[in-house]
């Protein structure tokens, strides 16, 4: 899904520092350098407008707040906290709360959220990536306004979704403040169905709306068995997460040089609370490495394995990247917080595997109003694809085979690499608050299963 957003930096370069004192950092012989060491508390408040042709306008904002203390640890805070609030004009919403500590318990960094998605148009493209036909042509048409013969088309690929995520994690120190144990609790719960025509409808000329006889992928899947009646709803999910952590990066908001890898391991049993009990695993490395020094030049690349133990897992659950820490899970492989230039949610399967490659370009640093500023510049290639994907046999009725074996007939006999490249500029304060305006495009012999390619204004590296 293509969309675009207007969001406004007015106000990220009026930051507030509440009783904050900058401290000049002062080289070996005395000399000050231009970079101000922060401290104290500061905020980040950047709002928000975006539009969606199926969810309508998104009004919000977001809240920043970084407490950087007597700034002995900066450009890392000692506690930080991140708020988001949006409102979509046809009913959706989204509710973010994350907490980030390092003090409160001593020896242990403690990272918690709360994270509600309430999604009236969430993006379903099916199971295994290519396997599954987009039919692009039709989405078009149905977006062209002087076409009268094809309805709007994109409710097909949406189901109705919400989501509710808390997590509680924390990380100790193995060895050297390099290596690491991670601990952690997580709870969600996922309500999945259908889309409310009557919504998706809203505003649309009469011959432009989604009819009643058009049914959607989801359905579909439904009437075919790929989805059973035990996890079609959705479920409460109550996990155990347990991972490992190596970190040699020289800051985390804006790295320039280092390791920074991650193996998880996540338990949904049965006896834990859990709808419908599954086991996966995760393991990502990402590595920083300067070209030019003092941040100017940095290429930096991540790996991303998501994996099922055993033969199930319920579809709801697979979409996500795996994060511990700061973090909170990034749904959708497709989008700005997973693979950029690809739709939202386009590759789901048990395992799927991701990459992304980045060229970091910081053409310029300055001070302003006490504030450390940059920009910079981005070229990247991103891409994933499922490595195994879910049974897509045939189980429904008999009066719907014809119509499920037509659609099979479209797609490809597995899934290959979906890649993308693009570019983006980064505005870039005290090394924590980032803004990010970026583009990117499908390439490659399926690109239009893919989608048409796009635009995000959002905050923060991908990784």
């Amino acid at each position: 899904m293509k969309r675009l957003v207007i969001m406004a930096l007015m106000m990220a370069t009026t930051i507030v520092a509440v009783q904050a004192k900058e401290k000049v950092e002062k080289s070996a012989n005395g000399d000050s350098k231009k970079e101000i060491v922060k401290t104290g508390y500061n905020f980040g408040p950047l709002p928000a407008v975006a539009f969606d042709a199926d969810k309508g306008f998104q009004l919000g904002a977001l809240l920043n707040i970084y407490d950087f203390g007597d700034g002995s640890t900066y450009p890392n805070t000692r506690q930080q906290w991140y708020l988001e609030a949006s409102f979509f004009t046809k009913g959706s919403q989204q509710y973010i709360v994350s907490y980030d500590n390092r003090f409160l318990i001593p020896g242990v960094r403690w990272s918690s959220s709360l994270t509600l998605y309430n999604d009236k148009a969430m993006d379903f493209y099916g199971y295994n990536g290519y396997m599954s036909y987009f039919d692009f042509e039709k989405v078009a048409a149905g977006k062209d306004k002087s076409n009268e013969d094809m309805y709007i088309y994109t409710p097909k690929y949406r189901i109705n979704r919400l989501a509710l995520l808390f997590k509680s994690d924390f990380v100790g120190n193995i060895w050297n403040n390099k290596l690491f144990w991670e601990a952690g609790y997580h709870l969600s719960y996922f309500k999945q169905g259908a889309i409310n025509r009557d919504k998706i409808n809203k505003n649309k000329a009469e011959h432009k709306m989604f009819p009643d006889t058009e049914k959607t992928l989801f359905e579909q899947y439904r009437e075919w068995g790929l989805i059973s009646d035990q996890e079609a709803a959705g479920g409460l999910n109550s996990t155990l997460r347990a991972g490992l952590l190596f970190d040699t990066r020289d800051k985390e908001g804006a790295p320039s040089r280092g390791i920074w890898a991650e193996a998880h391991i996540t338990l949904a049993p049965k006896w834990l609370g859990t709808t419908n009990p599954y086991y996966r695993y995760s393991l990502t490395f990402r590595h920083y490495v300067p070209i030019v020094k003092n941040d100017i030049l940095t290429f930096a690349y991540r790996l991303n394995y998501e994996g099922c133990i055993g033969k199930s897992s319920p579809y709801y659950v697979t979409p996500y990247m795996t994060t511990m820490g700061q973090q909170y899970d990034r749904d959708g492989m497709g989008g700005y917080r997973t693979v950029r230039g690809i739709m939202r949610n386009r590759v789901q399967g048990l395992d799927m595997a991701t990459y992304t490659a980045e060229l970091r370009w910081r053409f310029v640093n300055f001070t302003l109003w006490k504030q450390n500023i940059a920009f910079g510049l981005n070229l990247f290639s991103d891409g994933t694809w499922v490595t195994r994907g879910f049974d897509m046999t045939f189980k429904g009725d008999e009066k719907f085979r014809a119509e499920y074996e037509e659609y099979m007939a479209k797609g490809q006999a597995k899934d290959v690499p979906h890649i993308t490249a693009g570019a983006g500029l980064r505005f870039i304060m005290n090394q924590n608050f980032i803004v990010a305006f970026e583009y990117g495009l499908p390439v490659g012999k399926l690109r239009q299963q893919d989608g048409k390619g796009a635009f995000y204004i959002n905050t923060g590296f991908l990784f």
